[in-house]
């Protein structure tokens, strides 16, 4: 299966997105997630997790996320969505799908998070007769976990999250067609801050040109919220973020901000030149390049994240660099999470291998960085790939940057 970005638009002249089925996909993955488990039902709050099984786009607050809305999924039944008293109207009137909903409070005020789990959800778990049994909560903070105790003593609560990332693990046809379209939004965001490098501009400039053309054409938010434009020696170490730094001639200039289209991230990123670069800046950025394509090869059915992993850092071992890796995974599964698991490159405890399967997608980002080097000597580039039955697609379509290319 192979697709294209078709257009953002719905039209009358062309099959685009089923967005209806989309949604039901969604929560039968999660359904069936949940039936392979040993959890009875589900209370989920993080973001991704909520617009997975319900579609609400949500007013998103500064630090608030997984305290304004949350969704309960029960098997064999519709989810019910917890909304914010902001979000519940538009709920009702406009997301014709939603059975249930129940207005919320935020929740972290322990009096508001109490008051909720007594009057609201001990109702709704017990006209299900749900108040015993396993309960599975992705994110809490502790004042909901002592208002459970408190008044849902019989249910023992469990980890849902790996529920969830087991239902959004591999990807459906259609989310696969809405992730094209994310790309595409997230090349064009990509392209507009490379073309706006130029020496005498500030990071940040970059970056709001890149957010411009972001909400022109549709995107929700960046993949990264920081916009990440970092220029000359602020890559080297990584400042991941954009600054009043003023680009210079010689300077190496990373860009990663990425796109979301409805609900889908897209991580794209790329390292140019401004002006002539340097031998050093050159060797750097054919190592990260060749240890980008050497993990593709190896993106495909019969390896794992782990063969992925040994190849980029092999290639980059080849250039005498692999001691020059950011600390800090080499790759990343991505959908409605902008970083979800399986992870390529994690060395932390508790990393995991997984079998590469059709439909997975990643986010793969080597960066190598040397220091003292004039212009910055740290590089990155990243694309956004699919495993397929055979080689892995390459969905991300920016230009590399051929003249740092030895």
């Amino acid at each position: 299966m192979s697709g294209y970005a078709k257009g953002p638009f719905a039209v009358d002249w062309e099959d685009r997105y089923d967005m209806a089925a989309l949604r039901s996909g969604r929560v039968a993955a999660a359904q069936r997630a949940l039936e392979q488990s040993e959890t009875d039902f589900l209370l989920v709050w993080k973001d991704e997790n909520v617009r997975y099984l319900t579609g609400l786009r949500a007013q998103l607050i500064a630090g608030k996320t997984t305290s304004l809305n949350g969704a309960l999924l029960v098997p064999g039944a519709d989810p019910v969505l917890l909304s914010s008293g902001g979000e519940i109207d538009k709920a009702r009137l406009g997301m014709s799908w939603i059975g249930e909903a129940h207005a919320i409070p935020i929740m972290e005020q322990a009096e508001l998070v109490d008051g909720f789990v007594a009057n609201i959800l001990v109702p709704l778990l017990a006209e299900r007769g749900l108040t015993q049994g396993r309960i599975g909560v992705d994110q809490a903070n502790i004042s909901f976990v002592t208002a459970m105790r408190r008044h849902l003593p019989d249910l023992e609560m469990e980890d849902g999250d790996v529920v969830m990332q087991k239902a959004r693990l591999v990807k459906s046809a259609v989310e696969v067609e809405i992730i094209h379209e994310a790309c595409a939004i997230g090349d064009s965001v990509t392209q507009r801050a490379l073309d706006e490098t130029k020496a005498g501009r500030r990071e940040l400039e970059v970056a709001g040109d890149a957010m411009q053309t972001l909400f022109y054409l549709g995107g929700e938010m960046a993949h990264v919220i920081t916009p990440f434009v970092a220029s000359g020696e602020h890559m080297s170490p990584p400042h991941r973020l954009a600054t009043d730094k003023i680009m210079r001639n010689q300077d190496l200039c990373f860009i990663d901000i990425g796109a979301m289209w409805n609900g889908y991230f897209a991580d794209i990123g790329r390292t140019t030149i401004i002006g002539k670069p340097s031998k050093e800046q050159q060797k750097i950025y054919t190592a990260v390049y060749e240890g980008l394509h050497a993990g593709f090869e190896k993106m495909r059915p019969g390896f794992t994240n782990q063969d992925a992993a040994d190849a980029i850092i092999e290639k980059i071992g080849d250039h005498g660099l692999a001691d020059r890796l950011f600390s800090l995974f080499i790759g990343h599964g991505i959908g409605m999470g902008a970083n979800e698991p399986p992870y390529i490159g994690e060395t932390l405890p508790g990393a995991t291998v997984y079998p590469f399967e059709p439909n997975m997608i990643f986010a793969v980002e080597p960066l190598v960085w040397v220091p003292d080097v004039r212009g910055g000597g740290g590089v990155r580039i990243e694309d956004m790939v699919r495993i397929t039955d055979g080689p892995a697609e390459i969905l991300s379509r920016v230009e590399y940057e051929e003249t740092l290319l030895v």
